[in-house]
């Protein structure tokens, strides 16, 4: 049973806002000590005890958000996904107003003229 449980895939970890500004502010402080960016990440994700990757994407994503390099920012990307919604459900009513229409509209061809 052990080794089952060990072959599992570990569960994603939410890291709290807090948790995320603490690293990027680590990771540029510790750049700008040792006016590299090698290493940098690496070496603080260890120290805190978070993932590499995760660490990483923050920092970009910070820097992306601070306008320092291009990309999408977190405010943009929350209003695209939003309108992305929100054409799904408009493709969705236009949908189901196209069969009513259809629907009453051989209705009326169906019925005997007076």
């Amino acid at each position: 049973m052990p080794e089952e449980q060990s072959r599992r895939k570990p569960t994603a970890r939410r890291y709290t806002p807090e948790e995320k500004a603490q690293a990027v502010r680590l990771v540029r402080q510790l750049r700008a000590e040792l006016g590299t960016d090698h290493g940098t990440v690496k070496r603080v994700a260890a120290q805190l005890g978070y993932g590499i990757e995760s660490v990483r994407n923050w920092v970009r994503q910070a820097d992306i958000d601070e306008g320092r390099i291009g990309g999408t920012t977190t405010a943009d990307a929350e209003r695209i996904k939003k309108l992305e919604q929100e054409n799904k459900d408009l493709k969705r009513s236009n949908e189901v107003l196209r069969r009513a229409s259809a629907y009453f509209a051989q209705a009326e061809l169906d019925r005997p003229w007076k």
